[in-house]
């Protein structure tokens, strides 16, 4: 038996393979042209197409006369796409290939800015929900980003705007532990929510949380019979909180700050029920 017809068959297959995979391939355009495509798309906030000619200018093109501004284009076109997550790698990403760019300080801002938004979540980017009671998730990246991008790139336009973000997330952090700290409270963990209120006190100094935590371990300190740790926590919270409103007109101390849920089987029984 011949074994020709049967080379010619397979050689047939593989030719129109070929051909059918070349027709398949988008043609490859110039790095000009590459650019000003995704150019235009930034220009129209498409952003999504501009990620797009962005990605394929780098695959096809990565060391070409646009490759670094593509890179820093792409870090925008991600974060405006809504893309936190692809943002903050491409930030990482140039700022390991490009430490000594004079736009490095925007790649960490970025970064930071990918982080912090990641962390609340699209829902609290533009609704108006408490993002404290969340988990931190990402808070503490976020902050590390805007911290170094402070510290490194003092003069950097994107400096103050970090430094306000590192105040906020701060607070943040702040009033998630009270969040904790009152949880435990619930579940009658009552060293646990001290930890948190005290950690609160040590870390987080100039917080709006601080004034609640020493308010909530001058209790706490009361409960677990530590009269002399009450009493220190109390002159802080009187000499610096004197306006607390765990305080009466005559700046004694009332508490109100450590609240119990009732969880005895009563306290079930009587849900919904009214006197008649």
């Amino acid at each position: 038996m011949s074994i020709a017809p049967t080379i010619k068959r397979l050689s047939a297959a593989v030719l129109l393979a070929t051909l059918a995979a070349c027709a398949s391939t988008p043609d490859v355009l110039s790095e000009k042209e590459y650019y000003e495509k995704a150019r235009s798309a930034l220009a129209s906030n498409n952003f999504s197409e501009a990620t797009e000619q962005l990605e394929a200018l780098e695959t096809y093109h990565p060391f070409g006369r646009y490759a670094q501004q593509a890179q820093l284009d792409l870090i925008f076109a991600r974060y405006n796409a809504l893309d936190s997550e692809g943002a903050a790698a491409a930030a990482d990403r140039f700022i390991k290939l490009h430490p000594d760019s004079p736009s490095v300080d925007y790649a960490h801002y970025i970064k930071g800015l990918a982080a912090y938004y990641s962390e609340m979540g699209m829902a609290v980017r533009f609704l108006p929900i408490d993002p404290t009671s969340r988990d931190i998730g990402q808070a503490r990246e976020a902050f590390q980003a805007f911290s170094t991008l402070v510290t490194n790139f003092p003069e950097s336009n994107y400096a103050p705007d970090a430094e306000q973000r590192m105040v906020a997330i701060r607070n943040h952090l702040a009033a998630y532990e009270m969040h904790v700290a009152d949880y435990y409270i619930r579940r009658e963990a009552f060293m646990a929510a001290l930890n948190r209120a005290q950690y609160i006190v040590e870390n987080f100094p100039e917080t709006p949380a601080v004034p609640d935590a020493l308010a909530m371990m001058v209790e706490l300190y009361r409960m677990m019979e530590m009269p002399t740790r009450a009493a220190d926590a109390l002159t802080l919270l009187a000499t610096n909180f004197p306006d607390h409103p765990t305080f009466d007109e005559q700046l004694r101390f009332k508490g109100g700050q450590v609240k119990q849920e009732r969880r005895d089987l009563s306290s079930v029984l009587d849900i919904g029920l009214s006197d008649d």
